[in-house]
């Protein structure tokens, strides 16, 4: 394949600057520290670790199921660009290649079933 570097780094470097960019996105605004008393401060800390928990929650299935699509899209492109490349040279090869390309995409699969995991907590 004639592909460049930069072309093959771009897409993880992505994926990594996306992800960073969620979860510092994510990190909850500490309240500011007004005269409250002490039930409204237990509150309030209550409310934020909810929603901490809850943002966590998200973030982690978004991330679950996102790097597994586009991991499993960057290898379903090799592998299906090396199979129909089999299948030219020799037909008979055309089980096996499917067999290739179901296990890539089985990837992707177990990145919804983590998803789903994930959220049902």
């Amino acid at each position: 394949m004639n592909v460049k570097t930069n072309e093959r780094i771009l897409v993880p470097v992505l994926a990594v600057t996306i992800s960073l960019t969620l979860v510092f996105l994510a990190v909850p605004e500490f309240p500011l520290a007004h005269a409250q008393t002490a039930a409204q401060k237990a509150a309030v800390a209550g409310g934020a670790a909810g929603a901490q928990a809850q943002s966590s929650k998200l973030i982690g299935a978004g991330l679950a199921f996102g790097l597994a699509g586009a991991g499993a899209g960057i290898g379903l492109g090799f592998v299906g660009a090396a199979g129909l490349a089999a299948i030219s040279d020799n037909p008979k090869m055309q089980s096996r290649v499917f067999i290739f390309v179901g296990m890539v995409e089985s990837i992707a699969i177990y990145g919804i079933v983590m998803m789903f995991i994930i959220l049902g907590q």
